[in-house]
C-alpha cells in the first residue's frame, strides 16, 4: 500500500533548528542543501530528507523502500510504497498565478483546453492540479523533467478522478492515481503509482 506524508517545513527556517536537522542528514544530501542561496530552499532540502527518515523509522523500512520526496511552499511531502517493485511518483506543488505559456507549450492541447474553459480562480487551480499530476507520472517513470509532458495525456473518468488516457510504450504498466487536498496548505498535491493500494488519508507530521 502507498501512504503520502506531509510536513510544514517553516520551523527550519530558524537557523539553530536548521543545523540541528542539517546535522543529521547524510553527506550527500548536506551537499544538495548547500548548493541553495536562501534559508527557503535550504530548510525544505534538509526537511524533505527529514521527513523520510522519520517516516522510514516509524514503518521500519528497509534502504530498499520504493519512495519519492518532493517540496513546496513551505511544505515536503513523502509517498511510499510497502510492495517491492511498484512505482511511485509524487508532487507537491505551492499554488500561484496561473501560468499560461506553460500550459500552453508544455500540455497537451486537450489539456490546455480543458484549463482554459475554466474562470477566474478555478482556472488556476486547474492548472495546479494538471501540474502537479503531470510531475507525479514523470516522477514514477523516474524520467523526471527528461520526459516530455506532452508524451502522455491526462482526462478524467465520470467521478472526476484523474486517469492516464496516453503514455509512452515504454511503461506498460497500469498507473493509478490519487490527489489529496489539506484546508491549511496552499497547494496541490498528487501521487501517481502502479501499487493499486493507495491510503486516502495525508497522514501530516511535525517536525
Amino acid at each position: 500500500m502507498v501512504k503520502v506524508w506531509l510536513a510544514d517545513i517553516t520551523p527550519l527556517l530558524e537557523e539553530s533548528v536548521y543545523r540541528q536537522y542539517y546535522q543529521e542528514l547524510p553527506d550527500w544530501r548536506r551537499k544538495k542543501a548547500d548548493k541553495y542561496c536562501f534559508a527557503k530552499g535550504k530548510a525544505e532540502s534538509a526537511g524533505v530528507w527529514s521527513l523520510w527518515r522519520r517516516v522510514r523509522a516509524q514503518y521500519a523500512l528497509g534502504e530498499d523502500a520504493v519512495f519519492n520526496l518532493s517540496h513546496s511552499g513551505g511544505y515536503a511531502l513523502c509517498a511510499f510504497s510497502d510492495q517491492p517493485g511498484v512505482k511511485v511518483g509524487c508532487d507537491l506543488e505551492e499554488i500561484k498565478e496561473f501560468r499560461q505559456p506553460v500550459a500552453k507549450r508544455f500540455f497537451c492541447q486537450s489539456e490546455y483546453e480543458h484549463i482554459m474553459r475554466k474562470e477566474g480562480e478555478e482556472r488556476v487551480r486547474m492548472f495546479y492540479r494538471y501540474w502537479v499530476l503531470k510531475e507525479s507520472f514523470m516522477k514514477a517513470t523516474r524520467q523526471g523533467m527528461a520526459m516530455d509532458m506532452r508524451s502522455f495525456e491526462i482526462g478524467w473518468n465520470e467521478a472526476d478522478t484523474p486517469v492516464l488516457l496516453r503514455k509512452p510504450k515504454e511503461y506498460p504498466e497500469e498507473y493509478v492515481y490519487q490527489e489529496y487536498g489539506e484546508k491549511a496548505v496552499n497547494a496541490r498535491i498528487a501521487v501517481c503509482t502502479t501499487d493499486h493500494e493507495i491510503d486516502g488519508q495525508l497522514h501530516v507530521l511535525r517536525l
